[in-house]
């Protein structure tokens, strides 16, 4: 799925230029640098395009649960879901890399009695996510990535 597996996919980075800057450092690195945002620890998740079909890359804050990561669908608060949440629906195989190391998971979206045991930690982890929900009819969605 990633270029590390086949040896032949180049991996995009996101478009919006902080995120790109960030996953390059976090890589180039081997993730000794660029593993946090505003103080929350950040992982790598590198994903196939649900149309494209290309392997894709962007920087996200996580939580945890147990062995587990979550990650917040949060857009920034928008109306509509990140694109790469629209591309875990269509293919929930990713490949991270947390700090120095590389691993596949699957990723699963949590039904909402299991949203709402996780979601006050990782409001507390990033207490914005709470601002973000609090400003949009859209149920921001929280995603389990569990090691392979």
């Amino acid at each position: 799925m990633t270029a590390e597996q086949d040896g032949n996919a180049e991996v995009a980075l996101s478009p919006a230029d902080w995120v790109a800057r960030q996953a390059e450092l976090y890589e180039s690195s081997g993730g000794t640098k660029g593993t946090t945002q505003l103080g929350v620890p950040c992982l790598l998740m590198d994903y196939v395009g649900r149309r494209s079909g290309a392997v894709r890359r962007t920087v996200l804050m996580y939580g945890r649960d147990g062995e587990d990561y979550l990650i917040v669908a949060s857009n920034g608060g928008s109306d509509r879901p990140p694109l790469w949440y629209l591309n875990l629906q269509a293919n929930p195989e990713v490949h991270l890399r947390v700090e120095t190391e590389r691993f596949g998971a699957v990723a699963a979206t949590l039904p909402p009695e299991e949203k709402a045991r996780v979601w006050p930690g990782l409001v507390e982890l990033f207490p914005r996510y709470g601002e973000y929900q609090a400003g949009t009819e859209r149920d921001i969605p929280v995603v389990r990535l569990t090691r392979t």
